[in-house]
C-alpha cells in the first residue's frame, strides 16, 4: 500500500498598517493574510503555529499557541483556509517565517512549514 502524503501548501501575504504605526515610538504594525491549502491525499486539522518573526535589528519574537484566529481548521484534500492576522515590530522592515502543527484524519503528526516573508513599510514618494 502506498504511504498517504501529507501536504499543505502555505501563501502568506503581508502589508504595512500605516494607521496603526507609530515609527516616532519604534512601532511598524503589519497585516499578513495566509492562505493553507490541503494538497495532500489526508485530511489534516491545524493544531498549533510556531511563528519566528525578526526585525531589522535581529531582534526576534517567538509566537507559539493553538490554531489561528482562534480556530483549529480541518481541511480536507482540496480545501482551503484563508486568515489575516497581524504583527508589530520596532523597525520598517522584518521578517517572517514558521510552521503549523497538523495532525492527520489518521492520527499523524506534521508540520506544514511557512516560508519567509518580508514585512516592509512602502517608501514613502516625495
Amino acid at each position: 500500500m502506498a504511504k498517504a502524503r501529507y501536504e499543505i501548501s502555505v501563501v502568506p501575504q503581508a502589508s504595512y498598517l500605516a494607521e496603526q504605526s507609530d515609527p516616532g515610538q519604534e512601532k511598524y504594525v503589519f497585516a499578513y493574510k495566509i492562505t493553507i491549502t490541503n494538497t495532500g491525499q489526508v485530511a489534516a486539522q491545524l493544531v498549533s503555529r510556531h511563528w519566528v518573526i525578526t526585525d531589522a535589528d535581529h531582534k526576534v519574537q517567538e509566537v507559539k499557541g493553538l490554531g489561528v484566529v482562534g480556530q483549529q481548521p480541518l481541511l480536507q484534500p482540496g480545501e482551503s483556509f484563508e486568515y489575516t492576522s497581524g504583527a508589530s515590530i520596532a523597525t520598517p522592515v522584518g521578517t517572517m517565517r514558521g510552521s503549523y502543527q497538523m495532525r492527520a484524519e489518521d492520527g499523524q503528526s506534521f508540520d506544514a512549514p511557512i516560508p519567509p516573508f518580508t514585512l516592509a513599510m512602502p517608501r514613502t514618494l516625495h
